[in-house]
């Protein structure tokens, strides 16, 4: 595996988010983890990604522990969180915030340039747009940006939450598509949070339910596509 998750806690002050998740994802794979708002989904790839410390439990990397490690080094070691919200930096061109997210890293420019020629490869409309100011951008835009962004910091796990909120259907379905490239082309697993159900089971090899903190079912996403009880697990 390349994550694993063992009974992992987490909590914000007294309040347990997370009572118990086990969650795994192989090397190549897209793993869908969907459930209600309040779930704990985004808890958890905060508690991968090392912006929340664990209560308790074990997240490996690699076969490596990792939840105590920083979020710098778990970047520097192939772990990128791609979080709501379109962070961007507004006031700076598109191309100098595909540099920036490429400083943790160290890269010589040689490499820099090497791997923002695939995002914009991978993000044509981005590569049109590399001198516009980010805050210019449309949300489409914008998301795909954000999603260069941590493709510039070379990961071997892609944390992706709620990708498309917010986003025209039409542009949900580019953003959908553009992750099993990602996976193809980059060779980056992916742990995927997401509202739009159907669409993110279509493109996952397999799917984490999650309600209340823990993690209720887990099934190959193409049979929990075709159940007809769906949504009565939301």
């Amino acid at each position: 595996m390349l994550l694993e998750l063992t009974d992992v806690r987490a909590s914000y002050g007294k309040k347990e988010v997370l009572s118990g998740i086990n969650l795994a994802v192989k090397v190549g794979e897209i793993v869908a983890l969907i459930g209600h708002n309040g779930a704990g989904k985004s808890t958890t790839l905060k508690a991968v990604h090392g912006l929340l410390a664990t209560g308790g439990g074990h997240i490996s990397f690699d076969g490596r522990p990792i939840e105590h490690r920083s979020v710098n080094r778990n970047v520097q070691t192939g772990i990128s969180l791609v979080p709501q919200g379109r962070f961007v930096f507004s006031d700076l061109p598109v191309s100098e915030n595909l540099e920036v997210s490429a400083f943790v890293l160290r890269a010589p420019a040689e490499e820099i340039r090497r791997r923002m020629g695939a995002v914009f490869e991978l993000f044509p409309a981005l590569a049109e747009k590399r001198l516009a100011l980010a805050g210019a951008l449309s949300g489409g835009q914008q998301q795909m940006l954000a999603i260069g962004m941590a493709l510039m910091q070379k990961p071997r796990l892609l944390l992706l939450d709620e990708p498309s909120i917010g986003l025209a259907p039409f542009l949900v379905q580019q953003v959908m598509e553009s992750v099993v490239r990602i996976r193809d082309t980059f060779k980056t697993s992916v742990l995927i949070v997401e509202q739009n159900v159907r669409q993110v089971l279509r493109i996952s090899e397999r799917v984490f339910v999650m309600k209340l903190g823990k993690i209720v079912l887990e099934a190959p996403s193409a049979e929990l596509l075709s159940r007809q009880d769906l949504w009565d697990l939301f």
